[in-house]
């Protein structure tokens, strides 16, 4: 499972610069009493402040997946903090687990906005980072977790979803967002329902937003993850591959990332 996953990632890494030296870390920080287990990755050959990423997980939790992002976006030239949003580091095997851990964070959208404003905070305070060019990539509970960040008003460039969840029940007000937002959707996820796309493109509207959104024909939820296909067998979940989506989505969140750090 995991070297399928490797394989069809590095497939997307052909296009890195040649000379890039990318590095990566466990690293350990807090919000409030919780401890938060992140993954620092950065291009140790790019010594000059670049943006910095902030990279948060899917509802299984800050895992592989997550850091191997990290390394991609290392490889762009930034450098990127994989997230821990549940603490401690923990993953779910199981999507009752998933499912509870990720709903013990959407209840309290002030514990995630702390837990998310400690990671920028971490990510501000490494020595290679431009504190003044920050942006936020999400997947699934990620991808939900970034657009909440900016419907709050969080103040930096960029953030982009990856078949995350759209609805929330707080909507945007106009004037809130003070960030660029790019949603990557699936047009056949069920779990993302063409009237949740469309209540999202009123609500950013009327709240005056900068975004984009890519719906992808014939395109399931978790179309990113090399591993959808054999979680979604196994777990009986609506869940699908798809390496055409998944290989423009992350080309056109390269174009966005660079339009939104000029």
């Amino acid at each position: 499972m995991m070297n399928k996953t490797v394989t069809a990632l590095m497939l997307l890494c052909l296009s890195l610069p040649a000379m890039a030296e990318v590095k990566g870390k466990v690293v350990e920080y807090k919000a409030g009493d919780t401890v938060l287990k992140g993954y620092l990755a950065w291009d140790d050959a790019n010594t000059k402040p670049h943006p910095g990423v902030l990279v948060v997980h899917e509802w299984w939790g800050h895992n592989d997946y997550t850091r191997q992002r990290a390394e991609m976006l290392a490889g762009l030239g930034y450098t990127a903090l994989a997230m821990d949003m549940y603490g401690d580091g923990k993953q779910a095997s199981h999507p009752d687990d998933a499912k509870k851990f990720a709903g013990a964070v959407r209840q309290n959208m002030d514990v995630a906005e702390a837990r998310f404003n400690a990671g920028l905070e971490l990510l501000k305070q490494q020595p290679n980072v431009n504190s003044t060019q920050l942006a936020a990539i999400g997947y699934c509970f990620g991808g939900g977790v970034v657009l909440a960040m900016a419907r709050r008003g969080l103040d930096i460039d960029a953030v982009a979803s990856f078949h995350g969840s759209l609805g929330t029940q707080s909507p945007a007000q106009p004037g809130t967002i003070k960030t660029r937002i790019a949603v990557f959707n699936g047009a056949d996820d069920p779990m993302s329902k063409p009237e949740q796309v469309i209540a999202f493109k009123e609500e950013m509207d009327n709240a005056g937003a900068d975004y984009i959104l890519v719906d992808y024909p014939g395109t399931m939820h978790a179309f990113t993850n090399p591993e959808a296909d054999e979680l979604g067998a196994k777990f009986g979940l609506p869940l699908k591959y798809n390496a055409e989506a998944d290989k423009d989505s992350w080309e056109q969140m390269q174009v966005f990332l660079k339009e939104s750090f000029k």
